[in-house]
Parts: C-alpha cells; sequence; structure tokens
C-alpha cells in the first residue's frame, strides 16, 4: 500500500483540522482549538483503480509565513492543501505566500488550493472574479466546507488521485 504524507498549511483559523476531522472521522466541531505544533492523523482511501492509499494528514499550526520549524514538518511531503477561510480575504494573501515558500521547499509536489467555509458563501471576501483567477494557476481549486462536509471527500480524492499519478 502506498503511504504519503500530506501536509494542511494555512493561516489560524482557516478550518484546516475541521477539514481533517470531517474527512479522517466525518464529525464537525464548533469549538475553536488552535493547534500548537501539529496533529497527525491518517485515512486509507481507494483510488479509482482500486488500489489504496494511506493519506498522513500532518495539520500544522497556522501561521502566515513558514518558520523553520513548519518548514521541517513539511519535510518529506508528497503533497498539501493550501487552506483559505472564504470569509476572510486576507487569509488569501497568506496562502499564496506560504504556496510560494511551500513550492519552493518542496518542489513540484501536488497540492489543491482549498476555500474553506463554503457555507457561509453570502459573507465570502473573495469575490468569484478572483476564484476564476485562481483557476488559471496550475493548482486545482476546491471550494468547501468543513460544516456541511460539502466538497471535503471529493478533495482529499482528488488529492490522492494526484499523488497516485505522480
Amino acid at each position: 500500500m502506498l503511504v504519503k504524507k500530506v501536509c494542511m498549511i494555512g493561516d489560524f483559523g482557516v478550518g484546516k483540522t475541521s477539514l481533517v476531522a470531517r474527512f479522517v472521522h466525518s464529525v464537525f466541531s464548533d469549538k475553536y482549538l488552535t493547534t500548537v505544533g501539529v496533529k497527525i492523523d491518517t485515512k486509507v482511501v481507494e483510488l479509482p483503480d482500486g488500489e489504496a492509499i494511506k493519506l498522513v494528514l500532518w495539520d500544522i499550526a497556522g501561521t502566515s509565513a513558514l518558520s523553520t520549524t513548519e518548514q521541517k514538518y513539511l519535510r518529506g511531503a508528497a503533497a498539501y492543501l493550501l487552506v483559505v477561510d472564504g470569509t476572510r480575504a486576507e487569509t488569501l494573501n497568506s496562502a499564496l505566500a506560504l504556496d510560494s515558500t511551500a513550492q519552493q521547499f518542496l518542489g513540484g509536489v501536488p497540492r489543491i488550493l482549498v476555500i474553506n467555509k463554503h457555507d457561509l458563501l453570502d459573507q465570502w471576501e473573495i469575490s468569484e472574479q478572483q476564484r476564476a483567477e485562481l483557476l488559471s494557476d496550475d493548482r486545482p481549486l476546491a471550494l468547501c466546507s468543513a460544516l456541511s462536509g460539502e466538497g471535503v471527500e471529493q478533495t482529499f480524492l482528488q488529492l490522492a488521485d494526484l499523488l497516485d499519478r505522480k
């Protein structure tokens, strides 16, 4: 079985931990507990070709810039999810800066830009035009809601599929 390390990166409070909890345990908690350091979970998923892949999910504490410590957490990652809070536009700028640093550190590993909190679409500060511009980049874009579960499973499965093709 393939085993792949996947990191969750993004600013504080964007929903990284909630996305992992929804994907791995099918739960959502509205209690906000900040991640300190890193939290690791795993889940085995079946790929379209019937092969299984074990995703080792490293939920890295929220940050707008990768320090030496966070870069150490990234070491060995085969892919990452770059998470943004759709209701806070500044988290997109942070995510794009994190993406640039992570790409320099990891090389061209697969990644997906995830805009979370789709259940709060009427409160989003990231416009349709901005989302359209993000689509032209070389990384996939996913719209998710950790609260409702919308798009979560599909996003992780898409990343697993990208890993399988690499």
